[in-house]
């Protein structure tokens, strides 16, 4: 049985102010990878003192992915939950790196959340990192279903039916995106009312409601705008075929006032009780669309199948190596600009020094490197890669900043960083002349 969290919001250092003096909120949803239970932010930590519920969302386990999950991951998610005492942790339904041992190829990590095919070998491998998942964790797992800008060709389950045959298969708890469900109402065509319809209603256990926009008829899952009216109404259609445990707004950039955030805060709530309301007045049992057969096929060839489409699919996004066949070409160089500039603004943030340093020139350079340069690591590798490939090029033209680049770079790429002593930097200098002779 899910537990009741209430009325959330998804804290950030940005908004932590804000959330600790909002009114109503019984609980928040913190990025796992982002916190440190043993460190915790002192906003986090008041939170928490004040009994408010905080509920660790992974964002890298990958569980899509064709290969097993990472142990280290697991283990870090784990320390999470029991040091924020959480009755439970999310993640989500898709693949984020592919390449590695399974194709003998290297891996490309995406840096960005991508759809798994729905088919029976994604799902048996789906549901089998499900259960691992599930084994390393002390408390219950949900997972979400995410926004795509991309279809899989050949699929063979609804998402409705996918998310049905997984949750009846592995017990796991559902973590549902109604603003992911219009996301792919509007990229893919697909109803959410017939989504809420075939899911398992009993295993939901909270709801994420966000913003986006839509542009040239793409409709962009930014967690940076107002959640708008459509959204609002898939909320209203699930609330009224259930009650959910827990709805939450989530917000990532571009954070409004706290009087802004309060207003969509009730404008969620009103949604909410609107579908109360209509489920109240004409309650009925759920229509469940028709369950795909169950399959438990051998799960290490299916494995070794989706590693390789799903290295096909990431290599095309993020190598520029040809789209593989039977993909919208066009959707698809969305998705790979889309996953460039996410790319460059991350890194940005983890290394400000470099726009810093290049200027104007910083972001070009980066989406023109990242257009045949894949993500092997984090992005503070992918910093340090992408100055390594400047200055091989000798670029930029000019001098002073090449030196700045260079120096930027040795001071991060050594095991430990580089002493501003004059002494030490003197002999380090003198190294470098010695070593050019």
């Amino acid at each position: 049985m899910s537990v009741r969290l209430g009325n959330g919001i998804g804290w950030r250092p940005e908004i932590a102010d804000a959330v600790e003096r909002m009114p109503g909120i019984d609980w928040v949803e913190v990025v796992a990878e982002n916190v440190c239970p043993g460190h915790l932010p002192e906003s986090l930590a008041r939170l928490r003192g004040r009994g408010v519920t905080v509920v660790p969302h992974g964002v890298s386990l990958g569980l899509g992915g064709a290969e097993r999950p990472d142990e280290g991951r697991l283990a870090a998610l784990a320390e999470r939950a029991a040091g924020l005492r959480s009755p439970l942790v999310t993640e989500h339904i898709a693949f984020v790196r592919a390449g590695g041992p399974l194709t003998a190829s290297p891996r490309i990590e995406a840096g960005h959340l991508l759809p798994v095919p729905r088919t029976r070998d994604a799902l048996d491998v789906l549901c089998e990192n499900v259960r691992i998942a599930q084994d390393a964790l002390p408390v219950p797992l949900a997972v979400e279903n995410i926004a795509a800008l991309i279809s899989w060709p050949g699929e063979e389950m609804t998402e409705g039916q996918f998310l049905y045959e997984l949750a009846d298969r592995t017990g796991v708890r559902l973590l549902v995106d109604v603003a992911n469900l219009h996301t792919n109402h509007v990229n893919r065509g697909e109803d959410p009312a017939k989504a809420l319809a075939e899911l398992p209603l009993e295993a939901i256990a909270y709801v994420h409601v966000a913003g986006g926009f839509e542009r040239d008829g793409v409709w962009h899952d930014s967690h940076a705008h107002p959640v708008p009216e459509p959204v609002l109404d898939v909320l209203t259609d699930l609330a009224s075929r259930v009650s959910p445990p827990g709805v939450l707004l989530e917000r990532d950039e571009n954070f409004p006032e706290a009087e802004e955030m309060e207003r969509e805060l009730g404008a969620i709530r009103r949604a909410v009780e609107k579908g109360a309301g209509r489920r109240d007045a004409s309650p009925a049992a759920a229509v469940v669309g028709a369950r795909p057969p169950s399959r438990q096929g051998p799960v290490d060839a299916a494995r070794q199948r989706l590693a390789l489409a799903q290295t096909a699919v990431l290599s095309a996004l993020a190598a520029g190596t040809p789209v593989p066949e039977g993909f919208d070409r066009v959707r698809m160089g969305v998705q790979a600009r889309a996953l460039a500039a996410k790319r460059a603004d991350v890194v940005a943030k983890v290394a400000p020094e470099l726009p810093v340093i290049l200027g104007e020139a910083y972001r070009p350079a980066f989406l023109a490197y990242a257009q045949t340069q894949p993500m092997g690591g984090g992005y503070r590798q992918d910093a340090m890669e992408f100055v390594e490939e400047l200055l091989l090029a000798r670029r930029p033209e000019d001098a002073r900043v090449r030196r700045e680049l260079r120096e930027w770079w040795l001071e991060r790429s050594g095991p430990a960083p580089r002493s501003s002593r004059p002494a030490v930097r003197l002999a380090r200098a003198t190294r470098r002349v010695l070593l050019r002779r």
